[in-house]
Formats: structure tokens, sequence, C-alpha cells
């Protein structure tokens, strides 16, 4: 088959071109050329940012493809360029979206399912308010979802939704899991805000690419979207507790108010988990329709581990000072 990957260089992109690659399929990727990669020489590239819509065309010239993978997909004005581009040139369009498109509607509740995407969105909050990008990302991602639900469900362009919470894996540029892991390595208490969390209901970069994988070879799904996610809904606690065991380290916890730990900008680095826009989605109809199966998270934790802990510490470590200092105030 011959594949294009719009993105292709972050987190899930590298992973998925070797996938595809080692399972014979030809693969391009289109971006700007801006991030550094280690892709093969074998995949052609196309240089376009996807946001300019005439930029875009020219990179793709004439081309066709069996299937399409879009991992940079944003907004409704993306995705009607995409469908005004590919359609008819592809035989399958698999959408790279997010959980957060939950996250935006009113009176529904974690665990998401797919049914629960249709319904009132909450009003937007303010733009210069902590909430206002987040509530932003989610209802451009619903935007970007209805344009290629509208393009299905009237002329048939063959799209594919699947819908990611946090994912993790070797490639995540945000350093996630790695701030929690050197955190863990330097013996010191991994500082919380006080309060309630979300549930920790997340998902491996590697399944993520062996579902997408699959779909691409199959052609299944088109026309629907799906949830993509691990199967245990974890509290903070327990997920904290499950990434000290994989590091061999003990466990200490210390909670601050979080208005604090926000004055000091010591948030996300020092818990990227205790933020309050975070989905935990229902995964029984990506299990079910497309046979998905996910990797248990220990078991993802523990290959993370091993991946970062021969690595250096992430950028965000750097505020490691503050926080025990911090630290020994606390709870």
């Amino acid at each position: 088959m011959n594949v294009l990957i719009l993105g292709g260089t972050r987190n899930l992109g590298p992973g998925l071109v070797a996938e595809l690659l080692a399972r014979g399929h030809r693969v391009a990727v289109c971006n700007r050329g801006i991030t550094p990669d280690d892709l093969p020489g074998s995949v052609t590239r196309l240089r376009a940012d996807r946001r300019d819509r005439e930029e875009l065309a020219r990179a793709l010239g004439d081309r066709r493809f069996d299937a399409v993978v879009d991992t940079t997909l944003y907004t409704g004005a993306e995705a009607r360029d995409a469908v005004t581009l590919l359609d008819g040139r592809t035989g399958h369009y698999v959408a790279i979206s997010s959980g957060q498109v939950y996250l935006v509607r009113a009176g529904v509740a974690p665990p998401f399912a797919e049914e629960d995407y249709e319904g009132p969105v909450m009003p937007e909050p303010p733009r210069s308010s902590r909430d206002g990008a987040d509530w932003k990302y989610g209802a451009d991602k619903r935007d970007a979802e209805d344009v290629l639900a509208a393009a299905a469900a009237e002329h048939g362009f063959p799209a594919t939704v699947l819908r990611l919470p946090m994912v993790h894996g070797e490639r995540d540029h945000y350093g996630r899991l790695h701030n929690y892991i050197a955190r863990l390595a330097d013996g010191g208490p991994i500082v919380l805000p006080e309060g309630a969390h979300l549930a920790i209901r997340h998902v491996d970069a590697a399944d993520v690419v062996r579902a997408v994988a699959d779909l691409v070879e199959r052609g299944a799904g088109r026309g629907h979207a799906y949830n993509l996610g691990q199967d245990e809904t974890l509290s903070i606690e327990e997920c904290l507790g499950l990434l000290a065991r994989a590091a061999g380290r003990p466990l200490a916890l210390v909670r601050v108010a979080r208005a604090t730990l926000v004055a000091e900008e010591l948030l996300p680095a020092c818990s990227p988990f205790s933020g309050t826009w975070m989905s935990a989605l229902d995964n029984r109809r990506s299990k079910a329709e497309l046979g998905v199966a996910y990797t248990p998270f220990a078991a993802t934790l523990e290959r993370l581990v091993r991946h970062y802990a021969r690595l250096p510490p992430p950028p965000g470590y750097a505020q490691r000072p503050r926080e025990l200092a911090l630290a020994r105030g606390g709870s």
C-alpha cells in the first residue's frame, strides 16, 4: 500500500512510519521540515505547512494514496482542506483526534463513550483564563471531526476518527513520564496539587501505532469514530505507585495548594498527570469492532522506565530545587 502521513516526526509519527515500512508498505510524510527526524531514506518527503491550502496542494501534486493518516489535524479549516484535496484520491483517511472533544461537552462524565460526543458544548471560558486554551483545543478538534462526519455522510468521504487520551511513548516531546521518572530517581518527593485528581486512563503509543496500521491494512471503520485507551482506570496514587515499582524507587508524595504551584509556575512539570483537562475514554467499541488490544499499563511503564532512565533529565527538571524547597513546607 501507498500511505501518506501528515506530520510523521513527533510522538506517534516515527513509530507509525517504522511499523508501516516493516509491514512492506510505501510511506510518504508531509510536514514543514522543521522538526529534526531520523526517518529512513526510503520515506518520501513532501514539504508543506498544512495550514496553507495552496502550499499543501502543491506538495501533494497529483499523487494518490491508498491511505492517509493525519496526525496534525486540529481545526475545521484544516479538515475542509483535507477533504477538498484528498476526496477521490485516497481509499481511507484516518484522523487522529483527542478525548478532549468530550471535555468540552456539557452534562457527560468519564469514562466517555463514543455516544457522549453528540450534544451541547459548554460555554467558552474567557480566552485569558487557564481553561481558555484547553477549551479551544477541544472545540477546534470537534469542528474538525464535524467536517469529516459531514463529508462522510454527504458524499462518502472515507474518514475514520481515532480519539486519543494522553499518549505515552519513547517519542513523547512533552516529557510527561520522563518528568516523573527523573524525580523518582533523585529520591525526593513528587509534589502534587492538593485536592481531587482526574482518573488516569491513558494509552501506549505502541498500541496506537499498531491500531492505526491495522486499520490502514483492513480498511475498517470508515465513517465512524473510535476511542482508544488502556483498560485500567487508576487514581494518581495508584499510577505513581506502579511507576515507582517499575523504577525500583520508593514513592513519597507531598501535596501543595494548586494555586501555589500555578503561581510558582511549577505545573505541569512537577506533576504532568495533575491537569484539569485530561480525558478517560471507554475503549469497548475499539476492542469489539476493530479488535484493538491494549498493553497493561504496568508493562508500558516498565518499558518506558528503562528507556528514560538512560536519558538526561528533561527540561522541566531544571525547576526541581524550587519544588523541593516548597515541599519542605508542604503536607
